[in-house]
């Protein structure tokens, strides 16, 4: 009998260093102290010491984009303390977002390989990356396909898919596993993939022939496998305050044993000292600056509810407050470390929104607000979960809606309501929002991009005195 252990993160959008991570009791959300690149690398290194060396480590994706130092640097801070992770090989999402260009270079510096089957260059119709990294280790051949996000075109802002189409990869997948298994001879097929875990699902369930199916993109927190036609699909978490391990055990052509563990990444892991060094020195020349007070909450501010939440309330009414609107919009976004009540620092703001992009206003008709909420309501909720494109539902400010997320396409909005009234269909409303990702270019008209981004926006609504009102509960241990 031969052993191979996979280890897994994804999503960890450059939280290089510990920070505070929600868990619910009940209804009591809890923050404990979790992540942190160098506690990661010890996980890896025990991991490796256990197993003789019999380990695959991979890397989801989202990985070089969602905090100060990532954007700042467009990504390069995160090389060296990647590459002293040893991992085999990555797949991507937001890491498009300095564009293509950018992250090829970004790629040609890691000494492990970006995989997707499913992203294509333009102009020639070839792939822009390797579809699959063979790997020996353990005794066993083993093939990894990468999947990219298939949304990098279709609802990220123009410039992450500059010369590139991305499709779904289930076309493609099929062919790949079988290239791997019959061609090139390998013991077990692992897809890497940044699809999200509804679609991971369905994919799984319509292609055979895959022995582990490591998911991204949805910040699931899969304790314990979910098995489709006998293969275990894992994801973990967000922000690198969770490594996946998977220990197959392989005999006679096939996987006849596993074990799973969801390993929190917490305070009793002793730091590695190399990759602590590192961590520090891509950080220490922004330290003064991001650790400076610029405001204070009495609330707990998190991302972990899916229709809204109260980190997304404080960004929408600096976002308003800056551009003099009583309605404004923003992304569902999924990542930013909870702050927890007390004084706010320039990390946590840029936490919130890593991207800073500039607020701005636009007019929008009634029917247009209605159309553009049903529209995300099909993307983040859509019943095949192949047409599921967004990530939480929209975040609104000004507005109360009432909806039945079971209903079909189209028809999930029952009422709408601007301060009180009813929404008029043929009224004209001014809305504030973000630019990248706030009103879809096809929706309103007399646009108008401020001379505020979004993090000074937070700043200019802490130090007015705004603050959200919303009532919190929270346990620090």
């Amino acid at each position: 009998m031969k052993k191979l252990t996979l280890l897994q993160i994804n999503d960890t959008h450059a939280y290089l260093e510990p920070h505070l991570e929600l868990f619910w009791q009940g209804s009591d959300p809890v923050l404990k102290i979790s992540g942190g690149y160098a506690r990661i690398a010890a996980v890896f290194n025990r991991v490796r010491e256990e197993t003789g060396g019999a380990v695959i480590a991979l890397d989801n994706g989202d990985t070089f984009h969602g905090t100060f130092v990532a954007v700042h640097s467009q990504g390069e801070a995160l090389i060296d303390p990647m590459n002293l992770l040893g991992l085999d090989a990555m797949t991507a999402h937001w890491d498009f977002a300095y564009g293509p260009e950018q992250l090829n270079k970004i790629v040609s510096r890691l000494n492990y390989p970006m995989l997707a089957i499913n992203c294509y260059r333009k102009d020639s119709g070839n792939l822009a990356y390797s579809p699959y990294q063979v790997i020996e280790r353990g005794g066993l051949k083993v093939g990894v396909l990468g999947i990219a996000a298939t949304i990098v075109d279709k609802t990220m802002p123009k410039h992450f898919s500059e010369g590139l189409i991305f499709t779904l990869g289930n076309e493609e997948l099929p062919g790949y596993v079988h290239m791997l298994r019959d061609e090139l001879g390998v013991d077990l097929v692992v897809v890497l993939s940044h699809l999200g875990f509804p679609q991971d699902v369905k994919m799984a369930a319509e292609v055979p022939g895959v022995d582990a199916w490591l998911s991204g993109h949805t910040h699931n927190r899969i304790h314990e496998p979910f098995i489709v036609n006998g293969v275990p699909i894992i994801q973990s978490g967000c922000h690198g305050s969770f490594v996946g391990r998977l220990d197959l055990c392989f005999e006679n052509g096939k996987v006849v044993d596993m074990r799973h563990e969801l390993i929190h990444v917490d305070e009793s892991i002793e730091e590695d000292p190399r990759m602590k060094l590192a961590v520090e020195l891509a950080m220490s020349e922004h330290r003064s600056m991001l650790s400076q007070e610029v405001g204070h909450t009495d609330v707990l501010l998190h991302r972990s509810t899916m229709l809204s939440a109260s980190m997304d309330e404080v960004l929408l009414r600096a976002i308003a407050h800056a551009a003099g609107t009583k309605i404004a919009f923003s992304n569902g976004w999924r990542y930013g470390a909870p702050i927890a009540p007390g004084p706010i620092t320039t990390n946590d703001l840029w936490n919130i929104i890593p991207s800073n992009p500039p607020v701005s206003k636009v007019e929008l008709s009634g029917e247009e607000i209605k159309e553009l909420l049903e529209t995300n309501l099909e993307n983040t909720f859509a019943c095949d979960p192949y047409n599921q494109m967004g990530g939480y539902f929209k975040r609104s400010l000004g507005i109360e809606i009432y909806l039945k997320i079971e209903n079909p396409k189209g028809a999930r909005i029952q009422e709408m309501f601007v301060e009180a009234e009813p929404l008029d269909r043929s009224r004209t409303y001014e809305v504030a929002y973000v630019t990248t990702q706030g009103v879809p270019r096809k929706f309103g008209k007399n646009r108008t991009e401020l001379k505020i981004c979004a993090v000074d926006a937070l700043k200019d609504y802490l130090s007015s005195g705004g603050k959200s009102d919303l009532l919190g509960r929270v346990k620090i241990v």
